[in-house]
């Protein structure tokens, strides 16, 4: 029987084989912004989310095949997302997966062209997946265009992210910030999974609720990380947020409780399966990876 670890190292293997096919090589002109697209997506990123296409995408029978390409996009449009969010102007860091960021290790401006790039990539990727049907390609289209910009996306988040900074927030924007910012990619990822699989109606809003769920949930344990994890565990600077006054549970809540809520979190993102009459083991076994993960 497949576990969860031979699951994800799976997922990574077929995902950085399709992002190898799918990105210029670092010897095709521009050298240099190729170089620097390849180096911040392969530096040995976890691939959650497109673990969690495949995850959803077989839960309702999709192929691995057809599941590849989509899974592939996500993290394209993922890692696009964090060499922007290290640039000067959003969190100046420059430390990202245990590496030199982007900006770092080639400059500013080639940095933020590797993440224009990886964009469009994206949603050419899906734009030209063959295995799929000219509709579902559509549907996915437009659902990781919601997700990735304005006014309920991951763009739109960051917004008002950096407008946060030094404020104290309600509980209710302090999550409405982490959905958009962290959950809008996880609930499509999951969401993706569930239209290539044709998962019914009811069975897509099953889906959608729990990997709602899944994204707070990967979100307080990452604010958890930033304040009880050293830089070398993390792969990224450790205390930023609390050196830039972002709006995180922990803050909000204290340690102790936020671990209380993640907890809570978990709970209630498995009891959103219970809805599906299908063997829903596999989003189980990433619910409670996400909530014990250490880095």
């Amino acid at each position: 029987m497949l576990t969860l670890a031979d699951f994800v190292a799976d997922v990574r293997a077929r995902v950085d084989a399709a992002l190898d096919e799918l990105i210029p090589g670092a010897d095709i002109s521009p050298t240099r912004l190729h170089e620097a697209i390849r180096w911040s997506v392969f530096a040995g990123g976890k691939r959650v989310r497109p673990a969690i296409v495949f995850a959803v995408g077989e839960t309702f029978g999709a192929s691995r095949t057809d599941l590849g390409r989509t899974a592939a996009a996500v993290e394209m449009i993922h890692t696009y997302s964090l060499i922007h969010d290290d640039l000067p102007a959003m969190d100046d860091d420059d430390l990202r997966r245990g590496r030199a960021t982007s900006h770092r290790q080639f400059d500013e401006a080639t940095a933020i062209l590797a993440g224009d790039v990886l964009q469009t990539l994206a949603f050419k990727a899906i734009a030209t997946d063959e295995v799929l049907s000219p509709e579902k390609r559509l549907k996915l289209i437009s659902l990781m265009a919601d997700a990735a910009g304005t006014p309920s996306g991951m763009v739109a988040g960051q917004q008002l992210d950096l407008d946060a900074e030094g404020e104290t927030l309600s509980i209710a924007a302090l999550e409405k910030i982490h959905r958009q910012k962290t959950g809008a990619l996880i609930t499509a990822s999951a969401v993706a999974g569930a239209i290539i699989g044709e998962a019914e109606e009811a069975e897509l809003v099953a889906i959608r609720t729990f990997a709602e769920k899944l994204g707070l949930l990967f979100q307080i344990t990452d604010d958890l990380l930033d304040v009880t994890q050293g830089t070398a565990a993390l792969g990224k600077t450790a205390g930023k947020d609390a050196a830039a006054a972002k709006a995180t549970y922990p803050g909000h809540y204290g340690v102790e409780k936020s671990h209380e809520l993640a907890t809570q979190i978990c709970t209630e993102a498995g009891a959103e399966l219970a809805a599906l009459p299908r063997d829903t083991s596999l989003l189980r076994g990433l619910a409670e990876m996400i909530a014990q993960r250490k880095s």
